[in-house]
């Protein structure tokens, strides 16, 4: 979900730091296979531009292996699928605008896979159902061996139940906006494979970019508009889920671009502001990302960063 830096330039300190927290972000998502995401689509790239190199190789090896692997049932063909769906897009808007910034592929490539899922899914009667139900099993199945690994780790002393209820609590609460997750780790996603081609085919392409230039279009913001207005008529279902999902994959883009902004007036992100950060994330993250949320849609009319480049100028 970073952008690029301008053609032919390389990314500042490679995006090891941000490739790490875009990759933290698809692998701690809920009811979405990490792995897949990741490996399809770096097989269409790779498909696209070719194998060049002995770690390119391996790494198109790996990538096969965890497409092919686990058991042929209704989630593994949907995860393939979805993966197949967003990684082509993701390619061919890639080959149609190689200049277009990565964030913008990606969000369009994401975009566009959720219409033509959202349409076929429409079509068949149940079919919304369906999926629930599968990844609600995938979900509750994950929560159930995450908890019994930490038992064993703590050599079968049982879990405080508050602790365990809240795991559920928060399974559940991500099962109303699963499509939404689906989408901001698909973005994720995508950024990482890219960044990841351009390092193993140590090419002059850029890979992920400064935090601080994140942005896209603004015209988004009446997604998010449309997404409460869906929620304050009280529209019910399926247009509150529709709403609620388009508030929290536009809100999480704008609370991103409202710490670009943060990043961009302040010059960086020092180890002691990250920390302050982080501990603001667990002790109060409502306010937090509330903040940075306004801050982004703020940006949307204020221009705060071009602002302030003019009065730096």
């Amino acid at each position: 979900m970073l952008e690029t830096l301008p053609e032919g330039t390389a990314s500042e300190g490679s995006g090891w730091r941000g490739a790490a927290a875009l990759i933290a972000v698809v692998f701690f998502a809920l009811g979405v296979s990490a792995s897949v995401l990741l490996a399809v689509p770096f097989l269409l790239l790779v498909g696209m531009k070719g194998i060049r190199g002995l770690g390119m190789f391996a790494a198109v090896l790996v990538a096969m292996l965890v497409t092919a692997s686990g058991v042929p049932d209704g989630v593994w063909f949907m995860d393939r699928a979805w993966a197949l769906l967003v990684g082509g897009l993701f390619v061919a808007l890639s080959l149609a605008r190689p200049m277009s910034k990565l964030s913008t592929r990606a969000l369009l490539a994401v975009l566009g896979a959720g219409a033509v899922t959202a349409a076929f899914i429409s079509l068949r009667a149940g079919a919304w159902g369906a999926v629930d139900w599968a990844i609600n099993d995938r979900v509750q199945f994950t929560i159930a061996q995450t908890l019994e690994q930490v038992v064993n780790w703590r050599q079968g002393e049982a879990l405080a139940p508050a602790f365990v209820l809240s795991m559920y609590e928060v399974a559940e609460a991500q099962m109303e906006v699963f499509p939404a997750i689906t989408g901001l780790t698909s973005m994720a996603a995508l950024c990482v494979v890219w960044w990841l081609y351009a390092r193993l085919t140590s090419s002059d392409q850029p890979g992920l970019g400064p935090l601080k230039e994140f942005r896209f279009n603004d015209q988004l913001v009446w997604v998010f508009v449309g997404g409460l207005l869906l929620l304050v008529t009280r529209a019910g279902e399926p247009l509150g889920r529709v709403g609620a999902n388009a508030m929290v994959f536009m809100g999480v883009l704008f609370a991103l671009r409202g710490a670009a902004v943060v990043v961009f007036i302040s010059g960086g992100v020092s180890l002691v502001g990250l920390l302050v950060v982080t501990v603001g994330l667990v002790l109060v993250p409502a306010l937090v990302l509330s903040g940075a949320l306004v801050i982004g849609i703020g940006d949307v009319y204020l221009d705060v960063r071009g602002r302030v480049a003019e009065l730096a100028a």
